[in-house]
C-alpha cells in the first residue's frame, strides 16, 4: 500500500533534497503533516554547485536541518568502473544520472540509518526513471525502510498542480520563493556528467544546441588547435593524466576540464525508459568520453575476437543494469567481475589529440599484453612473422563449406 501525506504524522523522515522549490515545498508540507523531518543531500562534486553547503542554507527557512554526505570518492570510483566496462546506454551516451543514483541512494541510506530514519522521501516524478532507482536501491540497502513519493500522491498533486501553487503555499509559511520563468529544460548533474531534458527539449523540433553547456563548450566553440593528452591505465583503471598521477576524484575533475574545453562528450538520445516510454535527453560527459575512448584503444590491443565479443555483450548488459537501477544486483556483480578479468591486462599509456569534439589516436605504449605484432600484420616481406603461403590451407578448408552451400542451393 502506497504511503500518503495523511500517514506521515509521527514518522522520522529523511528527505533527499536539492534546495529547490520542490524540496522546500515537500519539507514544509511534511513538517505540517506532523513528521519529524531531516534532510539529506549528497556531495557528488556537482559542476553546477559552487558550494554544496548552499543546499543546507536554502533549506534553513523551512525550519529543517540538512545533512551533507560526501560521496565524491565513491562517485569517482563508480565512474571508473563504468569506464572500465565501456557502459554507455541507448544511443551511446554515458549514463551519468543512472550511476549517480546508485551511489547517492546507497550512501544517503547509510547516513539515514545512522540517524534513525524510518521513511525515505524522494522528489522524483511518477513518469521518470529516478523513482524506480531511488526505491529499488532503498529496498536493497534498507529493506525495513519505507519510501514515500510525494509526486505520486494524488492528494499532494491536487494540492500543488504547479510551481505557482508551491510558491503561494511557502509564502503562507513565511518562506520566500519564486516560480521563475518557464525554463527551457531541466538539468541533473554530478561529477560524471549532466543530463538535460523536459520543457523545450520535449519537442523534436527543438535543436539540441539550445542547451547552454556547463562542463565545456560545443565543438564549434572549441579551440582551433588540437590538444594532445596522454592517459595511463592500469588494469583498465585510469591512474594518470599527462604523466601526473592523481586521486580518482581529481583525475575525473581534470579529465572533465580537458575534455570539456575541447567539446567532447556531448550526446543526444531518444532513450527507452524503464517504465516503457521514450524520453529525449541531451548529455554532457567530457571526462568519461575522454577516458572511455582512450581505454578502448587499449582493449583493441589486448582482446582477441572472441574476448572482444564477450566484452561487448557484458558492456551492454552492465549499461542496462545501471540504467534500470540494478547496479548492485548479483548479476551485475558477476558481469563486472568478468570485465575485471578481461581488463586484467589493460595496462598501458594512450596518447590522443582532441579537436573540436573529436578524439584522434596518436600512440599506444607500454601495453605488454598487446596481441598486435607488426611482423604478422605487415604487407611487406620482412622474412619473419606469418608465412603468407600458410594461408593456402586455411583458404582451401574455407572453400569446402562455401562450395557445399552453393551445391545445396542455399546461396540466393
Amino acid at each position: 500500500m502506497a504511503l500518503t501525506i495523511k500517514g506521515m504524522k509521527g514518522r522520522k523522515i529523511g528527505i533527499c533534497v536539492s534546495g529547490g522549490l520542490d524540496s522546500k515545498t515537500i519539507a514544509t508540507r511534511l513538517k505540517e503533516a506532523g513528521a519529524d523531518v531531516l534532510c539529506f543531500t549528497a556531495d557528488l562534486g556537482q559542476p553546477d554547485e559552487k558550494d554544496i553547503r548552499d543546499v543546507a542554507r536554502k533549506m534553513e527557512p523551512c525550519g529543517v536541518k540538512t545533512v551533507i554526505v560526501d560521496v565524491r570518492r565513491p562517485m569517482a570510483l563508480a565512474c571508473f568502473e563504468t569506464v572500465k566496462a565501456e557502459a554507455t546506454y541507448d544511443g551511446g551516451y554515458w549514463n551519468s544520472t543512472g550511476i549517480g543514483r546508485a551511489v547517492t541512494t546507497r550512501e544517503l541510506v547509510k547516513a539515514m540509518k545512522k540517524h534513525g530514519i524510518d521513511t525515505l522521501v524522494h522528489g522524483a516524478t511518477g513518469r521518470g526513471n529516478d523513482q524506480m532507482r531511488f526505491e529499488r536501491y532503498t529496498n536493497q540497502f534498507a529493506p525495513e525502510m519505507e519510501v514515500y513519493a510525494p509526486w505520486r500522491d494524488a492528494a499532494l498533486l491536487k494540492e500543488f498542480p504547479g510551481r505557482t501553487q508551491m510558491c503561494e503555499y511557502l509564502a503562507r509559511h513565511g518562506i520566500v520563493a519564486f516560480p521563475g520563468g518557464k525554463k527551457r529544460y531541466s538539468t541533473d548533474c554530478n561529477i560524471a556528467g549532466l543530463s538535460h531534458e523536459a520543457e523545450d527539449l520535449e519537442s523534436m523540433q527543438t535543436p539540441m544546441t539550445i542547451v547552454e553547456t556547463t562542463m565545456g563548450v560545443w565543438p564549434m566553440g572549441a579551440p582551433d588547435k588540437p590538444e594532445t593528452v596522454s592517459v595511463r591505465f592500469e588494469k583498465g583503471v585510469p591512474v594518470a593524466l599527462n604523466g601526473k598521477k592523481l586521486s580518482p576524484f581529481d583525475l575525473i575533475v581534470e579529465a572533465n576540464r580537458i575534455g570539456g574545453r575541447n567539446g567532447l562528450g556531448l550526446s543526444h538520445a531518444l532513450e527507452n525508459r524503464i517504465i516503457g516510454t521514450k524520453s529525449r535527453g541531451v548529455y554532457e560527459a567530457p571526462g568519461m568520453e575522454l577516458l572511455g575512448r582512450s581505454l578502448r584503444y587499449v582493449y583493441q590491443a589486448i582482446l582477441d575476437r572472441r574476448a572482444t565479443d564477450l566484452f561487448e555483450r557484458l558492456s551492454r548488459f552492465i549499461a542496462n543494469q545501471i540504467y534500470d537501477g540494478r547496479y548492485f544486483d548479483l548479476s551485475t556483480q558477476a558481469a563486472r567481475a568478468a570485465v575485471d578479468t578481461l581488463a586484467e591486462k589493460a595496462t598501458g599509456t594512450v596518447k590522443v589529440a582532441l579537436y573540436k569534439g573529436n578524439i584522434l589516436f596518436q600512440s599506444l605504449t607500454g601495453v605488454k599484453a598487446s596481441l598486435y605484432f607488426e611482423e604478422n600484420a605487415s604487407m611487406e616481406d620482412a622474412g619473419k612473422g606469418l608465412n603468407p603461403v600458410s594461408s593456402q590451407g586455411f583458404a582451401e578448408i574455407q572453400s569446402v563449406e562455401a562450395r557445399s552451400m552453393a551445391k545445396a542451393k542455399q546461396i540466393g
